[in-house]
């Protein structure tokens, strides 16, 4: 068995494993590149200066090992793309692996809305071939590729050698991605000169160019009729091989139900996202680990999970205790009653503990840490369903339906294993538990998009002079926004709360999400549409950081689910580069 993911960049030893483990595959296989240690890495990490997105499959085998690979060029501002290589370990050629490679990355450009792919092959001309071994494996290539449509492009001098008495170049062969489109001679041009100034690094005007460019006359362009397969052979369905956005979720959420009249933080929120999610082909769900105590340790105070734990064990089954005393003074000397210390370590009076809210609580963690450990494994977009929600849980507070701080708890556990890691908190409430929790410290980023604490919960923090505290000076941003938003503002303020992350070239990024920043939500008063929630995550998927999405608010149960599947949409079509397609 074997898995196919996405790789975005070089983040983390992760990362860093995997291309250099393909970087030796491809020297073994194509001795060539060998003198070029570092091709992958560099054509990965390179997009802005090449002015167009390189996609990098990567095949994982058992102990997620690197198994194979495909590396190709999208040029996007003419909608084409060419393979680059697809490289495959030995002992696993002709066992399928490549062709799994191949359809994923055709599965990948169809959904950036590409018009076709381009390769090469060498030639099946027994002229040009004298070693019968040789053009047998030529045949069998080209055969393979006739069954998805892919057939060599003929009437050129793209194949003739560059010099006399040299070999022959490879053919090329064009795939149009079930396109019925013919291709037009300007853009073969168009794609060959890429291809020779960009792969083969001609200078453009090389006279070898200018020969090939000129040689390109019929238009359409003509291309070989199949010789090795039957329309009965040809590969019409494939099986899908890319589902980027890994989520979790764990049914114990549902154990924390809060059923008095006028309650918003409910089960149903999570059915009607999940439902909505099921339709969504990028999505795969993956199962929940448990991680223990200690990771909430690590950024919770010990006296405070132990009173969470421990009270919400005695409490009898369905009996529900709201804090109602908050001590300003005297906090040495607790009543001696549970129920009464409460409001030692709450920030409001509509967060209830129960007899389940830790257990429940307990397994949204679980929900981010498997998320954050899966965006460690090589999953570069996570998307973990949490609830309860967690971002006003403070180091040693807990409030706003949140009782552990889900998000920051994740980016602890990603500090302690790549680095730097930023918090972007996009949810219409302040995340002033991440910054209570971080604001000391310079190896973790926060910053929250949120309404003003003049009229939005909690009040008390969220201001734009809130920026950190000794190492963690300047390491805290606030953004507030006022009362009334639309799509525009909010995009506005997300790009420069986007630009501080880029400067602070985080190894992870963290993202609370708040859906109650769209139209409609009952504990908001934004009005972001279904579109602006797409810009939103197409924005923040175009960082091109391992992300890992952990769920917050968002209350409006009629539109919930339909916009959780366009933020996520967006965030995976702008982190592997495709464009926008509308849809209500």
């Amino acid at each position: 068995m074997f898995r196919i993911s996405h790789v975005l960049g070089v983040h983390g030893e992760h990362d860093r494993r995997c291309v250099a483990e393909m970087q030796s595959m491809l020297a073994a296989a194509f001795p060539g590149i060998a003198e070029d240690g570092d091709y992958i890495a560099r054509k990965l990490n390179s997009p802005e200066t090449r002015g167009y997105p390189v996609i990098l499959l990567a095949a994982h085998g058992s102990n997620d090992r690197i198994i194979g690979f495909a590396l190709a060029d999208y040029f996007e501002s003419i909608g084409y793309a060419y393979l680059d290589f697809i490289v495959t370990e030995a002992e696993r050629r002709g066992r399928g692996l490549g062709g799994a490679l191949y359809e994923a990355l055709r599965e990948d450009l169809v959904a950036r809305g590409a018009k076709g792919l381009f390769f090469e092959v060498p030639t099946d001309d027994p002229a040009q071939v004298s070693n019968s071994a040789h053009l047998k494996a030529n045949k069998a290539r080209l055969k393979f590729y006739e069954r998805y449509g892919a057939l060599p492009i003929v009437g050129t001098l793209y194949d003739q050698p560059i010099r006399p008495g040299n070999p022959p170049e490879p053919r090329l062969l064009f795939d149009p991605l079930n396109h019925a489109r013919a291709l037009e001679a300007d853009t073969l041009r168009r794609v060959i000169e890429m291809i020779l100034t960009e792969r083969y690094n001609f200078a453009p005007d090389d006279p070898y160019v200018h020969q090939v460019l000129g040689s390109v006359r019929d238009s359409p362009v003509r291309i070989r009729k199949p010789r090795y397969v039957s329309p009965s052979e040809k590969r019409d369905k494939i099986p899908r091989r890319l589902h980027p956005l890994k989520v979790f979720c764990s049914s114990y959420h549902s154990l924390h139900h809060v059923r008095e009249r006028g309650y918003v933080e409910r089960p149903a929120r999570v059915d009607v996202i999940l439902k909505a999610l099921a339709e969504l082909p990028e999505v795969e769900q993956l199962p929940v680990r448990n991680f223990g105590e200690k990771p909430i340790r690590a950024v919770h105070d010990t006296d405070f999970v132990n009173y969470l734990r421990n009270f919400c064990q005695e409490l009898p089954k369905g009996e529900m205790v709201y804090p109602y005393v908050f001590p300003i003074r005297r906090t040495d000397r607790p009543p001696l009653d549970r129920s009464r210390r409460a409001g030692y370590y709450c920030i409001d009076t509509f967060t209830p503990l129960s007899r389940d809210a830790y257990k429940a609580a307990r397994a949204a963690v679980n929900v981010a840490l498997s998320g954050a450990e899966a965006v460690l494994t090589g999953n570069p977009l996570v998307y973990s369903l949490c609830r309860p929600p967690g971002h006003h849980a403070e180091r040693d507070t807990y409030g706003g339906f949140c009782y552990f701080c889900n998000g920051a708890i994740a980016a602890q556990y990603l500090v302690e294993k790549v680095g730097r890691v930023a918090i972007l908190d996009i949810d219409y409430h302040h995340g002033n538990g991440a910054q209570d929790i971080f604001f000391n410290r310079s190896d973790v980023l926060t910053v929250s998009i949120h309404g003003h604490p003049s009229f939005a919960y909690p009040y008390f923090s969220g201001f734009a002079d809130e920026v950190g505290e000794g190492e963690g000076q300047g390491f805290n941003v606030n953004l507030p926004l006022p009362e009334d938003v639309l799509d525009g503002r909010y995009l506005e303020a997300l790009d420069e709360a986007l630009a501080i992350v880029r400067r602070f070239k985080p190894e992870a990024l963290v993202v609370p999400v708040g859906l109650d920043i769209a139209k409609a939500d009952p504990t908001g008063t934004w009005s972001v549409t279904r579109e602006g929630l797409y810009e939103i995550g197409s924005r923040i998927g175009g960082l091109r950081l391992p992300t890992l999405l952990v769920q917050e608010g968002g209350y409006n149960i009629r539109s919930l689910g339909g916009n959780a599947a366009r933020l996520l949409t967006g965030v995976c079509a702008g982190s592997l580069g495709r464009r926008s397609r509308k849809r209500d």
